[in-house]
């Protein structure tokens, strides 16, 4: 078998195409999820703690001056930006979060779902015919 053939074959493999089509939707979903979070959440968040803006936490380690945003201080030397980190680490829980919720509630569908009655067991007339054979020698 070529090279080709093996890829072919692996690469229209079903798992495969799901896999690349969940890692399309999750991006989406996590860009969705950074705006619930830098749009919503942390502006909460930070009217809760009286104003403050976590993104921009940061401690100069080129000795920039205090006070410029994360990304100005960026341009002008290394930052330790705790704050950003913080925001990255709510976008992490809350997306964790909402994919558990997910999980869950499709766990609860599949066990709702009707199970389906078995089939009746219909065997072949030979078999039918060897046991009634069988049940008359035991006679």
């Amino acid at each position: 078998m070529s090279v080709m053939t093996e890829f072919k074959e692996f690469a229209v493999k079903g798992n495969v195409i799901d896999l690349a089509v969940g890692v399309i939707i999750g991006s989406a979903f996590g860009k969705i999820v950074d705006s619930i979070v830098a749009d919503l959440i942390m502006p909460v968040v930070g009217r809760l703690f009286g104003g403050l803006d976590f993104s921009n936490y940061y401690i100069a380690l080129a000795g920039q001056a205090g006070g410029l945003p994360l990304g100005e201080a960026r341009k002008l030397g290394a930052v330790f930006a705790y704050g950003n980190f913080i925001t990255v680490a709510l976008n992490f829980l809350i997306l964790a979060f909402i994919i558990f919720m997910m999980i869950k509630q499709i766990n609860r569908l599949k066990q709702q779902a009707p199970a389906a009655p078995p089939a009746p067991t219909v065997e072949p007339a030979d078999i039918v015919l060897l046991r009634e054979i069988r049940d008359a020698l035991k006679k």
